[in-house]
């Protein structure tokens, strides 16, 4: 009974503390929303009018971006020129943000690994049911599409300071036929050259040479230095300085979150067996690294 007791006692002592930590909570995110909300209308206040003539973005930065704007990034495509040299950091973050959500979804959606096997047997089956079995009209014209889907994706991306595109653009081609050659053959043939190891990896490489890139450029721009880094001759493939090279890195985080999305919203997460390619028979593979729809493909 005195144990009990002691047991009752502890529960309610812990039941206070949370409660008092639920209003603390409470209160500090009431206060701060409340300090957000005022420093954004703070900042508002400053911005000129909407439709004031006089207002810097309806003069002095079209106008820098337009006459300037071949000269001082060596893009022929004045867009690429502006999202990728004068607001870089811009779509950079952009590009974290994609990040970002694909390591939220691959975190809500992965499969623990120590669920039931039998759970992971009845959902395979589940997914074979109604995943294509050798439809040869999808999987020849997935032969004849996917590599034209990805060489035009690959030719936006690297065209893009030369004409319209870029790699927004050209990522989410890649990533489309990506997603067509899975949908059409399965996870059998496609984890071969996509897992999703590779995915994080090239994700990551990506952005951190993004950064490290444009930040060496921006304080080399904000110090007056020299950057060393040539624009080139306007038109030609390798020109714009570093711009080319950032569209790639969009290009690649663009088809990976693409691509990952559909995999993780298709099938679910995947285990660190999968992951490691260990998976035994008794264990079918889930998520990521599933092969059970299209082991015949």
């Amino acid at each position: 009974n005195q144990f009990a007791d002691n047991e009752d006692q502890f529960r309610l002592g812990i039941d206070k503390h949370l409660s008092r930590l639920k209003v603390v909570y409470k209160v500090l995110a009431v206060f701060a929303a409340l300090f957000l909300t005022a420093l954004l209308l703070w900042t508002v206040s400053y911005e000129p009018s909407y439709g004031d003539p006089n207002a810097p973005e309806n003069n002095e930065v079209a106008a820098r971006y337009i006459e300037n704007g071949l000269e001082e990034t060596g893009a022929v495509n004045i867009v690429a020129g502006m999202i990728l040299d004068y607001r870089a950091f811009d779509t950079f973050g952009e590009s974290c943000v994609l990040f970002v959500a694909l390591c939220c979804v691959m975190a809500l959606l992965k499969t623990d690994a120590d669920e039931d096997p039998h759970s992971h047997a009845a959902e395979s089956m589940f997914d074979r049911y109604y995943e294509p079995k050798n439809d040869n009209i999808l999987q020849v014209s997935s032969r004849v599409l996917v590599p034209a889907i990805i060489l035009f994706g690959i030719y936006v991306v690297l065209n893009g300071h030369l004409s319209p595109g870029g790699g927004f653009s050209g990522g989410a081609i890649i990533g489309t036929g990506l997603i067509l050659y899975l949908t059409a053959f399965g996870f059998a043939k496609t984890e071969r050259f996509m897992q999703e190891r590779l995915v994080r990896l090239l994700s990551v490489l990506a952005l951190t040479f993004y950064c490290f890139a444009k930040s060496y450029s921006f304080y080399t721009g904000a110090n007056h230095l020299e950057s060393g880094i040539p624009l080139g001759t306007p038109g030609a493939i390798l020109s714009a300085g570093l711009i080319v090279y950032l569209n790639i890195c969009v290009g690649i985080v663009v088809a990976c979150t693409m691509y990952s999305f559909y995999v993780l919203f298709r099938k679910g997460g995947c285990d660190e067996g999968v992951a490691q390619g260990s998976c035994s028979a008794s264990q079918p593979r889930h998520g990521w690294g599933d092969d059970g729809a299209n082991d015949h493909a």
